[in-house]
């Protein structure tokens, strides 16, 4: 037997095995640990939400390492969840995501955990609860990808071969 749990948006079915599937667009968070908290819009109008820390660390001076928020989801196919850094944090104190944005694929179901890097001066301390880093939910478009053989010709471009033999930063207008 199943249960049902209806959302604005579709459907969450939890199957007779425990496993979620969707109908819907909505992301269902499992709390690891009790001081885990789910992620936070700040505003009305916030395109990310703040995600939380759920350990106590001490992120030194000029390294980096994982800090895990305690929680783990399940994100409906075709999505993906981009963490971004704390704009707060890197001004005043230089804490950034290292990765930003790093990816959680919709197949991801361990714990989330950001990689976070100190690059100011002095050690900074993280506590359960702080405010670590943002998310951003998005939608993914894979497409196919093929070899292009000996032989075979490539589509032209609207910009020419010329103009991007200087590969990166060639597209941009001369400096003075």
């Amino acid at each position: 037997m199943s249960s049902h749990s209806k959302a604005d948006t579709g459907e969450v079915t939890i199957g007779p095995s425990g496993g979620l599937t969707y109908t819907a667009h909505q992301i269902v968070f499992t709390k690891l640990t009790e001081c885990a908290q789910l992620p936070l819009y700040m505003t009305s109008q916030a395109a990310g939400a703040d995600l939380f820390s759920a350990e106590n660390v001490q992120l030194f001076s000029q390294t980096f390492r994982l800090v895990g928020t305690g929680l783990s989801a399940v994100i409906p196919p075709g999505f993906e969840v981009q963490i971004r850094p704390r704009s707060g944090l890197a001004a005043k104190h230089g804490i950034t995501v290292l990765n930003a944005p790093g990816t959680i694929d919709a197949d991801y179901t361990l714990e989330w955990k950001v990689i976070l890097i100190n690059h100011g001066p002095t050690n900074f301390p993280i506590r359960i609860g702080d405010a670590i880093a943002q998310m951003i939910v998005a939608p993914v478009t894979q497409l196919p990808f093929t070899e292009n053989f000996a032989g075979e010709l490539i589509p032209q471009r609207s910009v020419s071969s010329a103009q991007r033999s200087g590969g990166f930063g060639s597209t941009s207008p001369a400096r003075k």
